[in-house]
């Protein structure tokens, strides 16, 4: 029986390898926009400790990733999911 290996991701903050499962997935999809937790395109991976997601750098981070701009909104939009992981 073949076993599966974790799918491993780095977190654009602290630069640290997790298994996919531990981090919060942003993605720029092409039809859809910014999205969490779902869709396929261009992503990128925070992990959910607190000193990554209050990253004073981590808007800018997240433009280089997705290579598009971040709307204000969706910065909300992102503190209210955090709190939930807390």
């Amino acid at each position: 029986m073949i076993q599966k290996t974790p799918v491993m991701r780095k977190c654009i903050s602290c630069r640290t390898t997790f298994d996919r499962n531990n981090l919060i997935k942003i993605t720029n999809d092409h039809k859809l926009g910014i999205m969490l937790n779902q869709g396929m395109g261009r992503s990128a991976y925070i992990c959910k400790s607190k000193k990554c997601y209050t990253d004073s750098k981590l808007q800018k981070k997240l433009q280089k990733a997705l290579r598009s701009n971040l709307s204000s909104n969706f910065l909300d939009i992102f503190d209210m999911e955090i709190a939930n992981y807390k």
